[in-house]
């Protein structure tokens, strides 16, 4: 697991790299939305392409989840291997 910090005026801003295999990923997505405090999840291919990126908001719960979910199953069944690159706020 890779982390790096930027620093804002504004908030402070980490990124945190999980390489994974395909049938694990949905389960990793799932328990970082659990911890609340995630800006964005990016999902690249082995060579560092991005395949998707998910934008996430404070009220985002639920039913709201399900396509992202949906989204992330169907990349995580065509991949072999995944890296996750979560961005997190955090609070000053």
């Amino acid at each position: 697991m890779d982390t790096d910090a930027t620093d804002t005026a504004q908030d402070r801003t980490r990124t945190e790299e999980f390489k994974l295999e395909g049938g694990k990923v949905l389960e990793k997505i799932k328990e970082l939305l659990h911890q609340g405090n995630i800006r964005r999840i990016i999902l690249k291919n082995e060579a560092g392409k991005t395949l998707i990126e998910i934008p996430l908001t404070l009220g985002l719960v639920g039913v709201a989840l399900l396509p992202v979910y949906a989204a992330v199953g169907a990349l995580a069944a065509i991949a072999t291997r995944l890296v996750i690159v979560v961005e997190k706020t955090e609070e000053p």
